[in-house]
């Protein structure tokens, strides 16, 4: 077959044949707007290629439009000669809608050889006449009251669909002039007289038409309604006023008929409400008819109308229940006289209830505590009761023994017996209570005795378990089936439904509702077989007496309800302006998914965008992978193409494997892909010299924070929080490495005297001196420390021991041969603050010191100073001052103690 088709084409060639192409197409044609179906719009035929295959089945084709569009189809005339005609699914409307459609129009022959060529149809304008807007087109009821002055009643307006920025002004008129009614030119509907509804104005049918500037005109209906007004007052048309009645007339009697006329409604008294304005408690009055019943009893022998049986009435009739006009009448009721005193009852009526399954025998009611009669004397106050009567009590009470009023049970009250449910498990028992002697007055008791019915059947379900089926593509609200229970027990209580356990969704506590009264089940929300195929529901059904529980079980049913999704789902692509037809552009690749569908099932198509068809996807169906093509080059210098960026909108279908009738039944979902191409042009100006330019693919990539991950930050945060806790670490024990290997210096200074004015030291100090005093002591005291005895001068605070020689040994430091003279020295000590001052030397100053106990400072055998317990051994001890016996010493203001003698060189 491949060789027989090759050898017709190459006969074609040969003989010199063109290949398939259409004839007057392109071309460009014009259609009217609002034109009718099958409209012609444009001919055209088809040549075919050399081989003489013929035209596949169902083409030429209108594949693409631009707008989209279904208002355009190809009917074939005869042979090979076609023609576009309008398909009347879309209205062509210039005004509004699009002007001008391109229709790509696509044939193709047996042999696989195409055409594609695009018929330009433009939409000519065409006059229409004006439309009315809304009901009023349709017709409109219009309402004025009744006695209103003439004037303005309703606007009429129109719009002229050729007049879109509503500039030209309309002609408004009445199609039938009259005599009530006009219209001004602009459209205002008026009235030019007064209406009356009673004297049978109201209604009236006008024709109200509308012209535009070329004398196309439109017309519409209305209904002008006359609205009727309260203004007349009712009038009585009863002429009774005083009615004559007996004593003692039962409750809701009729006793008198009160009839009215509203003169705005005649012939009606449906909207009139009476009611009687005097205090009374013996009659009431029926507010919509006007009929008089008896509200109490009404005993002439007995209270106010034993002197006066006369009963005065105002009866007040309205036409409205507030406001409105109203009339009043008197009216009079006379009470006559009659016998009325036989033996009497408390109560006229008893209720008794009694369970169906009551013994027979059972007592029910004594009347003898309730009966009396009011004569005193014998036998006018005796009285018996006669044999009991009433539908349905034959057979089943009775009087034990009769004549005495015990009322007791002699048949079967079962509730759910036929025959007692034929009585509504009611019974009416009447028994009359009379006189032993004449005249016999006789009074009626009625006993209404009711079946009180008992739990004697379960409450159980119609099935002993429940089946449903429900699509998943059904909505919220659906249907998926009903349930039902009952019981036997009479009267059938009320059963409520209920969803016990069962039915619950990741989204939703419970993807069910079952109505509480009908026990239909329905959906909440869409159920999704993916994540749950089967549901299975544990139903309450409950009364007033029992619970009975039962399974249902929901199969959720597959459906395709999915849409494929593509990656990517948009993106951006750049390609040169000569890039070769059949390249698969930039390497690009759409990948679908369905979870509901198979790979095989997708199919690709190019919505709006792709003008001139230059793109394709390859393959496009049967495979979740495909590429996109460029399918025809780009014609930029004769004008085909115009359009330098496309943007493609990509359909990707799931019914691939569907035949015809198949996908017109089932449910396909869409997805979409948006590509965004822009097409390179050749540089405007170019140097001989240099070579062809290159194509450079530039991607932009922007860094946008993504949620997910916030880990990021974190991370990055913690470790510059560690990283300068490490760094503060290791600068304090660089600080405290320094500090050890580097002490402070011990050069011999001469520490300066301190002068006036210069700030102390934060810790203050005092420095103690031996000096020569020539203070005058004039008291003494014992040191507590050392029990020596000193004098003080009370003035300056001055001290010296007295009598060294008498208090303590003297000693003298041993002075090794060759050593320095003494020096200067400064002895620090906590105490007052006075103000330091230095030692010079002392000449004559004895080697002695006194023993150990004299003094905190004592010295050891050596000579050298000590260190009492008292104090600390870190104190420096290499240079002490030197106390003699022979000098003063002067403590200052405190008990003295040493806390740090600094030494240095005297110059």
């Amino acid at each position: 077959m491949q060789g027989a088709v090759f050898l017709l084409v190459l006969l074609g060639a040969i003989s010199g044949r063109e290949a398939l192409h259409l004839i007057h197409l392109p071309a460009t044609s014009s259609v009217a707007e609002n034109s009718p179906p099958e409209t012609p719009v444009h001919k055209f035929s088809v040549n075919l290629s050399a081989s003489l295959s013929p035209v596949t089945a169902g083409l030429p084709l209108i594949i693409n439009t631009s707008p989209l569009t279904d208002a355009f189809k190809v009917n074939a005339l005869s042979g090979l000669d076609f023609e576009v005609v309008t398909t009347g699914k879309e209205e062509l409307d210039f005004e509004t809608g699009p002007n001008i459609f391109d229709l790509q129009i696509y044939v193709k022959d047996g042999v696989g050889v195409t055409d594609l060529q695009i018929l330009t149809v433009q939409v000519t304008d065409v006059n229409e006449p004006p439309q009315f807007q809304g009901n009023l087109a349709k017709g409109l009821d219009l309402y004025i009251v009744e006695g209103a002055n003439p004037g303005f009643i309703y606007q009429v307006e129109a719009f002229d669909p050729e007049d879109t920025s509503r500039n030209i002004p309309l002609s408004y008129f009445l199609i039938v002039p009259s005599v009530n009614f006009g219209m001004s030119a602009n459209g205002t509907l008026f009235s030019t007289k007064e209406f009356d509804f009673e004297a049978g104005h109201k209604s009236f049918h006008l024709g109200a038409g509308v012209r535009d500037g070329q004398g196309l005109e439109a017309s519409t209906a209305l209904r002008v309604n006359i609205v009727n007004v309260n203004d007349e007052a009712p009038r009585f048309t009863s002429s009774a006023r005083v009615y004559t009645i007996p004593e003692e007339l039962a409750s809701g009697t009729i006793v008198a008929n009160i009839t009215a006329e509203d003169p705005d409604d005649k012939g009606s008294t449906g909207f009139l409400l009476y009611s009687i304005t005097t205090a009374n408690s013996y009659f009431m009055i029926n507010q919509w008819t006007g009929t008089i019943q008896v509200a109490h009893r009404l005993d002439r022998d007995a209270g106010h109308l034993r002197q006066n049986p006369t009963i005065s009435l105002e009866v007040l009739v309205k036409d409205r229940p507030s406001g409105g006009q109203e009339n009043r009448m008197q009216i009079t009721f006379i009470v006559e006289d009659i016998n009325d005193n036989p033996a009497t009852c408390t109560r006229s009526t008893f209720s008794v209830m009694v369970p169906e399954r009551a013994a027979k025998g059972t007592l029910l009611l004594d009347l003898n505590k309730f009966c009396f009669d009011d004569d005193s004397k014998a036998p006018n106050n005796q009285f018996n009761f006669t044999t009991p009567s009433g539908v349905g009590s034959g057979g089943r009470f009775s009087q034990d023994p009769a004549g005495s009023g015990k009322i007791v049970l002699i048949g079967d009250l079962d509730y759910e017996n036929s025959s007692n449910l034929a009585a509504g498990n009611k019974y009416t028992v009447i028994i009359q209570v009379q006189d032993v002697a004449l005249p016999y007055y006789k009074n009626n008791i009625y006993i209404y005795i009711l079946t009180k019915p008992e739990n004697e059947f379960p409450l159980v379900f119609d099935r002993p378990s429940y089946v449903f089926e429900v699509s998943e593509l059904r909505p919220a609200r659906t249907r998926v089936g009903q349930v039902h229970a009952s019981d036997k027990d009479f009267p059938q209580s009320r059963v409520v439904y209920s969803i016990s356990t069962g039915g619950a969704s990741l989204q939703y506590p419970n993807i069910f509702w079952i109505n509480p009264q009908t026990g239909e089940l329905q959906l909440v929300t869409r159920a999704d077989y993916e994540t749950t195929p089967v549901y299975i529901l544990r139903i309450q059904a409950t009364n007033s007496e029992d619970t009975s529980t039962v399974t249902v079980t929901v199969n959720v049913l597959e459906e395709n309800d999915e849409k494929p999704v593509c990656t990517p789902d948009s993106y951006f692509l750049a390609i040169p302006v000569d890039l070769q037809v059949g390249t698969n552009i930039q390497n690009f690749k759409l990948t679908c998914t369905d979870l509901d569908s198979s790979p095989q099932s997708f199919r690709y198509s190019i919505g709006s965008g792709n003008v001139n068809g230059h793109f394709t996807f390859s393959p496009n169906a049967g495979s979740n992978i495909t590429s996109l093509f460029l399918m025809t080059r780009f014609d930029y210098a004769s004008g085909l193409d115009k359009i330098w960026n496309y943007k493609l909108l990509v359909y990707v279908t799931d019914d691939n494997l569907l035949s015809g009738r198949k996908k017109a039944q089932a449910h396909v979902e869409t997805g979409t892909v948006t590509l965004s191409i822009s097409v390179i042009p050749h540089p405007t100006t170019a140097v001989t010299t240099t070579p062809r330019p290159k194509i450079i693919y530039q991607v932009l990539r922007k860094n946008i924070y993504s949620p997910s991950a916030w880990y990021v930050p974190f991370v990055l945060t913690l470790g510059s929080i560690l990283l300068l806790g490490l760094l503060v670490s290791l600068l304090v024990l660089l600080a405290k490495t320094i500090h050890r290997r580097c002490p402070r210096k011990t050069e011999k200074l001469k520490k300066p005297p301190a002068e006036k004015g210069e700030t102390k030291n934060t810790k203050p100090e005092i420095l103690v001196e031996t000096i020569q005093l020539s203070s005058v002591f004039d008291g003494e005291a014992i040191d507590p420390v050392t029990g020596a005895v000193y004098e003080f001068n009370s003035n300056t605070g001055a001290r010296k021991w007295k009598d060294l020689s008498t208090q303590m040994p003297r000693w003298k430091e041993p002075r090794p041969q060759g050593a320095a003279p003494s020096r200067a020295v400064t002895v620090t000590v906590e105490g007052a603050g006075r103000p330091p001052r230095s030692i010079g030397e002392q000449d004559g100053l004895s080697g002695k010191a006194p023993t150990e106990d004299a003094s905190p400072g004592s010295r050891n055998q050596d000579g050298k100073l000590g260190t009492p317990k008292s104090r600390s051994p870190d104190l420096p001890s290499r240079a002490s001052p030197r106390l003699l016996p022979d000098e003063p010493l002067t403590f200052g203001y405190g008990i003295m103690f040493l806390s740090r003698v600094d030494c240095w060189e005297a110059p």
